[in-house]
């Protein structure tokens, strides 16, 4: 097969390219070339003419054991990790990455065919042996470098949002101490507009808590923390929060009465974060001299909680969206 592989090495190289040049979206790459087929064929040559002289050592040090043993070091495993790299930093799927590899298998099967070029088993193990370790150490980089790439690219976006967190916490903060120094120093009241600027700054730094609270708590591998709670304990919470905004906006809030023998089971801080951005909105679009409604309802197996506002609506275009003007919220 070794004599095979270097009289036809140019016919299989351009079958190759052919191949890669036949994928969607996909043309042959130098570099791809340059660490793929070529180096592997060399790899390979060498393997066989080692165990043509009977040299068994060496032809594993160059193509690695039939094993699979990720731990052992092959020639043939160094190169696929680099080939597997360089594919992923093209753009490649890991996909393209097994098709590489497959495509020189299929191209001397193919011209064998043609030729009518005969080998012997012992020499198609060692092929499948090579190409087996070769997928493997490319495959592997491959899926260690997309790991890292993705690592890096959550890491950055989480840095982002976190920058973004604390800048408007530190500008809510900041409003919330000059507001305060400013009442403490006897020369403005409580109820005067430095009141209502340290009440709208203790407001947005609540939602700014509670938002990215709920963001934590339903993220990936994250548990809820269920447990039984009192409900009308739970509204009489979300009403006391709530009131201090539906004030400074100067629109009405109503809590109807609920039952005190009520109580739900569910994730307690998620439900408050949920029930609070709801009525915010509520809030933000009945306006001024708007009202807003906080009920709980009993139905079969459930207990619907509603928030309900007298605002404008929603536009067409909204409820075309299945977005409801009647703020829902089941668990």
């Amino acid at each position: 097969m070794h004599t095979f592989l270097i009289t036809h090495r140019a016919e299989l190289e351009r079958r190759c390219r052919e191949k890669v040049a036949n994928r969607p979206g996909r043309s042959p790459n130098t570099q791809q070339l340059e660490q793929g087929v070529p180096m592997f064929l060399d790899q390979l040559i060498s393997t066989l003419q080692a165990e043509n002289r009977g040299a068994g050592h060496e032809s594993l040090a160059l193509s690695g054991p039939s094993s699979g043993d990720p731990s052992s070091h092959s020639e043939v495993g160094a190169s696929a990790a680099i080939h597997g790299s360089d594919l992923l930093t093209m753009g490649y799927s890991i996909n393209e990455v097994v098709h590489d590899y497959g495509d020189l298998c299929q191209a001397v099967s193919d011209l064998s065919i043609d030729l009518n070029q005969v080998f012997t088993v012992h020499e198609f193990r060692t092929l499948n042996r090579c190409l087996d370790n070769g997928i493997a150490g490319a495959v592997t980089a491959f899926s260690e470098d997309r790991d890292l790439v993705i690592a890096e690219g959550q890491a950055l976006k989480t840095n982002e949002r976190l920058g973004f967190l604390a800048h408007e916490l530190r500008n809510h903060l900041n409003t919330a101490m000059l507001a305060l120094t400013a009442i403490k120093s006897g020369s403005v009241g409580l109820d005067g507009p430095t009141g209502r600027a340290l009440d709208r700054s203790l407001v947005g730094l609540r939602v700014l808590i509670d938002r990215s609270l709920a963001e934590v708590r339903v993220g990936p591998g994250m548990a809820l923390h269920r447990s039984v709670f009192n409900l009308a304990n739970f509204i009489g919470e979300i009403k006391h929060s709530a009131s201090l905004e539906a004030e400074l906006l100067e629109c009405g809030f109503h809590v109807e009465p609920i039952s005190p023998i009520l109580t739900v089971d569910a994730d307690k801080d998620l439900l408050f974060s949920a029930l609070g951005n709801l009525l915010q909105n509520a809030f933000k679009f009945s306006g001024k001299g708007g009202i807003v409604t906080l009920s709980a309802d009993i139905g079969a197996d459930r207990i619907q909680i509603s928030v309900k506002d007298n605002g404008p609506g929603l536009s067409e275009q909204a409820v075309t969206r299945h977005v409801l003007a009647v703020h829902t919220w089941r668990f």
